[in-house]
């Protein structure tokens, strides 16, 4: 892209208009990892939620060390929806020193939004390190926890907790007995 491009997009993130910011952060998209970064960083402390949330999933798609830095700081974040944009663009870098983190906050968030988000991620790095932690998923009370386990367990090729999944075609819900 060129340097007037990317000068037009860091104006547009500038923009007191949220709709100009969001719009900037969508043309990113197709822009090399090393000059988009920088302008990612503009927003991350975004007021505006939905900005935030774009650019911490944006920083995903954006596979350079500082992402995977970022992402992880991210993880602390007061705000559930901001730590679940950041565990899910972590597993779209499919960096597997995310490994850890994406268990430890599976396992300790508060939230479901953001174990749900962890789970996935988890599936996407496709390390058989994560199986012990998506095995406990399955005995999650929370359905949309169970289906993300699965699904997970399936993208890191648990064969062992086939007996497990196994019991999930006799669930209520059937949602859960489709994944």
């Amino acid at each position: 892209m060129a340097e007037l491009d990317l000068q037009e997009l860091s104006t547009q993130l500038d923009s007191t208009n949220s709709r100009d910011r969001l719009l900037a952060l969508v043309a990113l998209k197709d822009v090399a990892a090393e000059d988009a970064v920088p302008l990612i960083r503009k927003v991350l402390d975004d007021d505006n939620l939905q900005v935030r949330g774009m650019a911490v999933f944006a920083l995903g798609l954006k596979p350079t060390d500082e992402c995977l830095e970022l992402l992880l700081e991210l993880l602390m974040d007061d705000d559930y929806s901001i730590r679940a944009a950041a565990a899910g663009a972590l597993g779209y870098l499919q960096d597997v020193r995310a490994l850890e983190p994406l268990v430890r906050i599976f396992y300790e968030d508060t939230d479901w939004l953001v174990r749900f988000s962890a789970a996935v991620s988890l599936g996407n790095l496709r390390d058989s390190r994560a199986r012990e932690a998506l095995m406990s998923g399955l005995d999650s009370d929370e359905v949309i926890m169970h289906q993300a386990a699965i699904a997970a367990l399936g993208e890191v090729g648990a064969i062992e907790g086939l007996d497990k999944i196994l019991v999930s075609f006799q669930a209520r819900e059937w949602l859960v007995r489709q994944r």
